[in-house]
């Protein structure tokens, strides 16, 4: 996920809100009323984003799926709250159709900026896990080879955690028929030292 930058403290509704993002040039979130500017992303950010969507994209667009990478808007609870998440697969008839806002997606991929790490693990993560249509949510590091994985127990309220380090690593999406290894997450991705996150997990 970009960096976010809280604009000047104004309260808006849900409606000035789109309103807004038809005509602004860069992308914002929006939260209880207050929105939030969306600064510009990273090259292994972007890379990263690129090659997970486009492994889901051989595998589910024949399908009749759409992956939204980006600039679509999540609806995680109703007139409340509208992330743009780094990639979303979506199978849903009513997000077929939509124009602007996905509300049923199935996975969720979430690439981590530094000054993001907590917004996205645990702000987001929370938000994210009551969205009825999710099974997964995956979170994944671009400055290490590091990705965690957030899988639904069945269609309860429960939900599994596994993390993966190494690049031989494959993840599998039981529910989706899908495998997904760290080395295409991360292919021709360049992970400098001076980027690592030694404490990442710490949060």
């Amino acid at each position: 996920m970009s960096t976010l930058e809280k604009t000047k403290k104004q309260y808006i509704t849900v409606e000035e809100y789109f309103a807004m993002e038809e005509q602004s040039e860069i992308r914002h979130e929006y939260f209880d009323g207050e929105v939030f500017a969306m600064a510009g992303t990273s090259l292994n950010h972007n890379e990263i984003v690129q090659n997970i969507a486009g492994k889901l994209r051989t595998e589910f667009r024949p399908k009749g799926c759409k992956i939204l990478v980006e600039s679509v808007k999540l609806e995680v609870i109703k007139r409340y709250y509208y992330p743009y998440p780094d990639v979303m697969l979506t199978c849903d008839k009513e997000d077929s159709n939509a124009e602007y806002l996905i509300k049923n997606p199935i996975l969720i991929v979430e690439v981590l900026s530094k000054s993001t790490m907590s917004h996205d693990r645990i702000f987001k993560l929370r938000r994210y896990k009551t969205i009825p249509s999710l099974q997964y949510y995956l979170i994944v590091s671009q400055y290490e080879h590091l990705v965690e994985l957030y899988s639904r127990f069945d269609d309860s309220s429960s939900w599994l955690y596994d993390i993966y380090e190494n690049k031989e690593d494959i993840i599998s999406f039981q529910k989706l028929n899908l495998t997904l290894s760290l080395s295409d997450i991360y292919e021709a991705i360049e992970i400098r030292d001076e980027d690592k996150e030694s404490d990442y997990l710490k949060g």
